[in-house]
Order: structure tokens, then sequence, then C-alpha cells
């Protein structure tokens, strides 16, 4: 049974969000539900207008709570900080920039946190929406375009509104999940909204080597990615072995003191240097 604190909670992260998209209209496509249920919600009208899987899906969404466990804090690593600030230089000057580093040190948190404040851009899970079709509708969606019906009327209506904001940016996540059609696709939408179109593509030492090696197979289209991108891969972890374990341990301790956790060398053992792994570590403790 979804509480009425959590809805509320909801409500007040819609209300949050709402700055990030030109209309009321917008919002509810992204958010999943019609216009008529998000203006009765946000009215406080609960009982009867979403499911309680409606209410939980906005909740995952919004990254709302749905227990009592203390709110988490986000620590602002070398991590954060590098990415937050490369996301904001793409998207201010609409540029584009390919991310390759380890797993678990915290990509995709800071991506999801530069979206949830800043408007027009978006985060997209590739591994997701593998596929040229289901990766277009997806990034119309965040965006509050009409991401059903025909395929060629979605991705003209979005290239048209992504030419008509201003300096949207697209953070593709896991981008060495997309199969060769959605790669040319992406290449195909990266030319209709050139100059006007931030793009960071972000994925682990697996995207790297999947983009190498069809360069070097001569695949189409993997060459003209790699140039429109910037020709080189951002790093930020180290690569000596000291240098890497010591950013590593920085990073835990950073995250961990951040959420009340002062055992730091204990949380780094659980987790394995892994940041989605202290994530888990320290709910398991606040639930205890």
């Amino acid at each position: 049974m979804i509480t009425q604190a959590i809805k509320e909670n909801v409500i007040n992260a819609i209300g949050s969000q709402r700055k990030l998209y030109s209309s009321d209209a917008k919002q509810a496509v992204a958010l999943g539900i019609n216009s008529a249920q998000l203006n009765r919600i946000k009215k406080g009208e609960y009982d009867g207008v979403l499911s309680d899987g409606n209410w939980i899906r906005l909740a995952r969404l919004l990254d709302v709570q749905l227990t009592n466990s203390p709110q988490w804090v986000t620590a602002k690593t070398d991590t954060y900080l590098f990415i937050y600030q490369q996301l904001k230089a793409c998207q201010s000057a609409s540029l584009s920039a390919i991310l390759c580093d380890m797993p678990g040190i915290g990509k995709t948190y800071t991506a999801k946190q530069y979206v949830r404040e800043n408007a027009n851009a978006v985060h997209i899970d590739c591994s997701q929406y593998k596929s040229k079709q289901k990766l277009i509708r997806a990034i119309a969606k965040e965006y509050g375009v009409t991401h059903t019906g025909r395929y060629a009327d979605v991705y003209g209506d979005l290239v048209y509104y992504l030419l008509s904001i201003p300096t949207p940016l697209i953070i593709l996540d896991e981008v060495g999940d997309l199969d060769y059609a959605a790669f040319l696709e992406l290449k195909a939408l990266w030319n209709a909204t050139d100059k006007s179109c931030a793009w960071y593509m972000m994925g682990a030492d697996g995207l790297r080597e999947k983009i190498r090696r069809n360069k070097d197979l001569k695949k189409v289209g993997y060459a003209e990615i790699f140039d429109r991108y910037g020709n080189k891969y951002q790093e930020i972890v180290p690569h000596g072995l000291e240098a890497r374990e010591d950013f590593l341990l920085k990073q835990v301790s950073q995250v961990a003191r951040a959420n009340g956790v002062t055992d730091v060398q204990k949380l780094y053992a659980r987790s394995g240097s892994s940041l989605r792994r202290v994530y888990i570590e320290v709910q398991k403790l606040n639930a205890a």
C-alpha cells in the first residue's frame, strides 16, 4: 500500500522537476501519465487517479524513497566534479564527448543528478533500449515528445523539437549495449541536430573496445561517430595501480562519510571499491 506521505513526496518531486520542461503536457509525457492525471494529483486528488503501481513507478523515476531510511547525500567526488563539469561544458556549447572508464565509480549517478538540475538534459540507459526504434522513442519520451505511432513521425518530431529548444543535451549511458542499427541512427540524429544539440556518451572499457574493433574492421559508422564525439576518450581513474587504489579509496571515503559511515576500510573491503556496492552496503547498515 502506497502511503499518503509517499504520494506527497512524489508530488513534491514532480514540482521540483517541473522547471526542466517547457509545459505540463511535456512533463506528463515524460512521466508516462496524461495531463489530466498530472493536474489532478498536483491538486491533491490522490485516490482513484493512479494505481499503486504507477505511484511506485513515479517514485522510481523521481528517486523518491519508499522507506524511512535517511536521504542519500551526494558526495562531490573527483568523478562527480569531472563529469558534471564536462556535461555543463558540452551542453553550454553544443559539444559532444565520450567517457570510457571503469564501472562503479559514479558515472551514472552523476549523470542522473545533472539531469535533475539542468533543463533540456536527458539521461538514457541504452542497456534498456538496445534497438534503433526503442532508443529514439525513449529519447523522445524523455523530452515529452510523442513517442508512440509511426517511427518516422517520432523521429521527425524529435529532431524538430531538439532544434527548437535551447542547448539540449542527450547523455547516452551503457552505449556498448546498443546494436549496430542503433549506432547508425545515432549518427543520423547527430547530423540532423549538428551545432544545436550536445551529446555525451558513457561506458566502460567494453565501449572503447567495441568502437576500436569496428573502426579497424572499417565497419560503416564507427569512425564517423568517434569523430563526431571528439576523437578521444575521456578518462578519470589514474592508470598506475597505487594511484588507482588511492583514487578509489578516496571516493569510497567521501561517499561513506557524507552518509554517516565512519568505518571506511571495512566498507571499502565489502564494496570492492564500487560506489554501486557502497550504496547497497550503506542501505543495509541503515536497515539494521
